[in-house]
């Protein structure tokens, strides 16, 4: 199954695998429902998650490989939160991010990227240590936060697939920097949406 996984291919003129492909199509389909707040995304999260877990293992990125695992459990944490979070478990609304919060977030990424980059330099053969950490530390903040609707996700993952894209060409993984170019423009168009879902209770009020 792996080997038929990793056949290489020419896509759109570009050199990949299958297993790369499925694994921009079901990026693509889960961001792109995200967007559109929909909880089949998830779905498309957890699929995507298990297929990147082999495309980073092969490339030596550990830290992306991590960051899978946790995209896989938060997806199933998500799927619930959308359909039964809130206080009257029916789901929670888009909100902004609790101004408290980004001091913690600020110390989880400045910590997460400095433990974890050295961990990875001093004990493992994975590339770009320090870049690679602190992409993943921000993607779990972004992930964290759109589980919970927290608007300012979009910005988190505005900065972050744009580092992603620029990382993943340099790392010849061609198709995956698409992808990343392609949730850069599904993240400016989450932000725009979500804004325009964030203001609707306030005009109903009115």
């Amino acid at each position: 199954m792996i080997d038929w996984l990793n056949q290489s291919i020419t896509f759109a003129g570009i050199a990949t695998t299958v297993l790369e492909i499925l694994g921009f199509l079901t990026g693509a389909i889960c961001v792109y429902l995200n967007t559109r707040q929909n909880v089949l995304g998830w779905f498309f999260g957890i699929i995507n998650a298990i297929l990147y877990v082999i495309v980073f293992w092969q490339v030596k990125l550990y830290a992306d490989m991590s960051l899978q695992g946790y995209y896989f459990f938060t997806s199933i944490y998500g799927w619930w939160m959308w359909l039964y979070g809130g206080k009257s478990h029916d789901g929670i609304s888009v909100s902004n991010t609790p101004t408290k919060l980004y001091v913690i977030f600020v110390i989880i990424f400045v910590a997460g990227t400095l433990g974890w980059g050295f961990l990875l330099g001093r004990f493992t053969n994975a590339s770009l240590t320090y870049a690679d950490s602190a992409l993943t530390i921000a993607s779990l903040i972004g992930q964290w936060m759109m589980v919970r609707k927290y608007l300012q996700n979009w910005i988190v993952w505005i900065v972050a697939d744009a580092c992603y894209t620029v990382m993943y060409f340099y790392k010849d993984l061609y198709l995956t920097a698409i992808l990343y170019a392609v949730f850069l423009a599904l993240a400016a168009m989450g932000y725009v949406q979500w804004k325009r879902d964030l203001r609707k209770p306030e005009s109903a009020a009115i």
